[in-house]
């Protein structure tokens, strides 16, 4: 109960002075533990997320980008399309910010209660391959499919070989029904549409 531990002197001292009753005052010492609990799983999740840098504010999302980019970037940081189960991709030139975006997102999903992983598609690479020899490639593959989403940074920026092709496929695969996955890449998409 250290929720309640902490706001406890503050709001007996509040409510003798505002004389409210003691179900007030339990409802505030309740709502304090859960605002408490609640703030905890969020520090645990952006732990859990590894390589999540926080913004220095939270408005820092919208004016990093070009003027043209602002109401995309707030598309994305609604996480509209993390609750509808949609794909985010994000191909935009060096330097505009799509790593700083990609990060922010995922602290944010984190505060909203959405379990998130955060990596370069070089280190998945590493760790694939790491995963292999060490004969625990099906226990890293089950480890990734709990994440509520996982965003891989700089996708195209090292080729697959064939091996790595095909996990990274069935990573997708495993996880396209029930998880997201978000690229960034400053690599165009080739999907013929925009």
């Amino acid at each position: 109960m250290l929720g309640m531990l902490a706001v406890f002197d503050k709001t007996i001292a509040d409510a003798t002075r505002d004389k409210i009753s003691y179900s007030e005052f339990i409802d505030l010492l309740l709502q304090a533990e859960a605002d408490h609990r609640q703030e905890r799983k969020a520090v645990n999740r952006i732990k859990a997320a590894k390589s999540l840098c926080a913004p220095r504010s939270r408005t820092s999302i919208f004016t990093a980008n070009a003027p043209s980019r602002r109401p995309r970037s707030r598309k994305i940081y609604t996480l509209g399309w993390l609750n509808d189960a949609r794909r985010c991709y994000s191909s935009v030139k060096t330097g505009v910010g799509k790593t700083f975006i990609a990060q922010a997102v995922g602290l944010h999903a984190c505060e909203n209660g959405k379990s998130v992983l955060y990596m370069s598609i070089t280190a998945l690479q590493e760790n694939l391959a790491i995963a292999r020899s060490s004969g625990n490639y099906l226990r890293y593959r089950a480890k990734l499919a709990k994440f509520d989403l996982i965003i891989f940074d700089e996708m195209g920026m090292r080729k697959f070989t064939a091996t790595e092709a095909q996990d990274l496929c069935e990573i997708i695969e495993e996880k396209i029904h029930r998880q997201i996955i978000a690229f960034t890449s400053q690599l165009p998409w080739i999907t013929g549409t925009k």
